[in-house]
């Protein structure tokens, strides 16, 4: 249910946005999610079509783009992506891991028609 605030906030930053351009409407809004968010693409869909009718978004197309997690070993450095359900390192195995990639959430662009 934390998709309802989310897609709020992208509301929220999108009518912002498309007032301070005097936008007629909002065509697209491109979103990046890191692939070790658990933001769910057609859970923020959801709410935002319901949310945003009666709004300059109402209609207006939701494009999502996952990144993929990169991790870094803390004990030898290797840099990789992880493969799902496995976070230890493929080359020394230690699970001491920082994420270098992988948790975004931004707007990457917002499509206006004037």
């Amino acid at each position: 249910m934390h998709e309802l605030p989310v897609a709020q906030s992208i509301l929220d930053i999108t009518l912002r946005h498309a007032g301070q351009h005097n936008a007629r409407r909002v065509r697209t809004i491109y979103v990046v999610i890191g692939q070790l968010s658990s933001i769910i693409d057609d859970s923020v869909q959801f709410y935002w079509d319901m949310i945003a009718e009666g709004t300059l978004a109402e209609g207006a197309k939701l494009e999502f783009r996952r990144l993929p997690a990169v991790l870094q070993c803390q004990a030898c450095g290797e840099k990789y992506t992880p493969l799902p359900g496995e976070l230890a390192c493929p080359k020394c195995e230690s699970m001491q891991v920082k994420v270098i990639s992988g948790e975004e959430f931004y707007l990457e662009a917002i499509d206006i028609e004037n």
